[in-house]
């Protein structure tokens, strides 16, 4: 029988590492490229939950703090495995302002929307034009 959705590599690479006996910790540092139509190709974390760069951040620096945080939680894993259309080399790690630490990609820091309620939801992407999901083949983007 055949199913009528592929997986995803990295997701497909999460369930080989986690059969062979990695655990289910590697699954929690995993980041996967997912699809959807309307919107392309996007970065989730390990249970598919939607990551999201602020454009008002830069490179090795977050711009959102107080209130931001609390509806765009901060991303932080010690260590990631990139998935498909990353590499290890894409991640990275700052520590803000606040002290607490914050994984990045490409050098952005990474945050959840507090709106993404189940796996796969999208509902931050574009929210007042500075929120939006990552696509790997085209980040960052050109402004």
């Amino acid at each position: 029988m055949k199913i009528g959705r592929k997986l995803p590599v990295g997701l497909i690479a999460v369930f080989v590492f986690l059969a062979v006996g990695g655990g289910a910790l590697a699954m929690d540092h995993a980041v996967m490229k997912m699809t959807k139509d309307g919107l392309g190709s996007y970065l989730t974390d390990a249970k598919m939950m939607t990551l999201y760069w602020f454009k008002k951040d830069s490179p090795g620096k977050s711009a959102c703090s107080g209130p931001c945080v609390e509806k765009w939680p901060i991303y932080y894993r010690e260590t990631v495995t990139a998935g498909e259309g990353t590499k290890a080399k894409d991640f990275g790690t700052i520590t803000r302002e606040d002290g607490r630490k914050q994984t990045t990609f490409r050098g952005y820091p990474l945050y959840y929307w507090a709106g993404d309620k189940a796996p796969g939801d999208t509902n931050g992407q574009g929210v007042n034009n500075v929120w939006y999901v990552i696509d790997p083949a085209h980040f960052p983007p050109k402004m």
